[in-house]
């Protein structure tokens, strides 16, 4: 898919990750944020977590992403939640960001490890930013019980993109992190974020018929939504996993 077809295709979402709003609270009071917490979020999408933080919890912070129409949509979010002074979004691509080292508390990338590589060269990527004592939060796939060839190659991914639940945990730990905590999608939120791209697509194309990515935005609704139904929801489980620099 190119950028355009997921703006797109989440133009409905606030959480552009298979979290749902208790649960992006929940993340944010184990993270411990509060006044005076500052926060790195690389390939942010629309800002939902830093802004949501700042309202709830009087964090600030930093938000990146590639996407102009995201980032637009981040900023009139912290306007409408009156937080547009503890928040700035960057248009930029996430994976050349120099963020000032060591300058933040927490350093998140949720959902976007494809902007190192996968989660190792994505990790690589958060650390410098990260303060001595901070936390890492990174979203990220995960299999349920490992996938049958015919599920990665529905999804387009590779035997290694991604491990199971303990086999993340061992790239975690051989990253130099130490998991402390996390929180993970359920099959019901996980229907949330997949359902309502359906949805969000089918709309667009009644309103787009002629639009030049009409053809390919009727190829990736009906693709996505036989993939997950036949291997996602089974399969392919999602979380965001809290870690500490060993």
């Amino acid at each position: 898919m190119t950028l355009r077809h997921h703006e797109i295709a989440e133009a409905s979402h606030r959480i552009l990750n298979p979290l749902v709003e208790p649960q992006l609270r929940l993340l944010g009071e184990i993270a411990r944020v509060g006044p005076g917490t500052r926060q790195l979020d690389l390939a942010c999408g629309k800002g939902e977590q830093l802004c949501r933080w700042a309202e709830w919890f009087g964090g600030s912070g930093v938000g990146v992403d590639l996407s102009p129409a995201f980032s637009a949509a981040a900023r009139a979010r912290a306007t409408e939640l009156g937080v547009a002074d503890l928040v700035e979004v960057v248009t930029a691509d996430a994976a050349a960001y120099l963020a000032e080292p060591g300058a933040f508390d927490l350093v998140s990338c949720l959902g976007a490890t494809w902007i190192g590589g996968g989660l190792v060269g994505t990790i690589g990527l958060m650390r410098p930013a990260l303060r001595p004592g901070g936390l890492l939060l990174v979203g990220e796939p995960f299999w349920n019980e490992a996938p049958p060839d015919a599920c990665l190659a529905a999804y387009g991914f590779g035997p290694d993109d991604y491990a199971s639940l303990e086999g993340t945990f061992d790239r975690l730990d051989a990253a130099g992190l130490e998991l402390v905590e996390m929180v993970m999608a359920t099959p019901e939120t996980w229907d949330r974020y997949e359902a309502s791209q359906w949805l969000a697509v089918t709309d667009w194309l009644a309103r787009n018929p002629d639009d030049p990515d009409h053809d390919a935005m009727v190829a990736f609704r009906d693709s996505n939504r036989r993939t997950y139904l036949r291997w996602g929801r089974r399969y392919l489980g999602w979380g965001v996993f809290v870690a500490r620099v060993k």
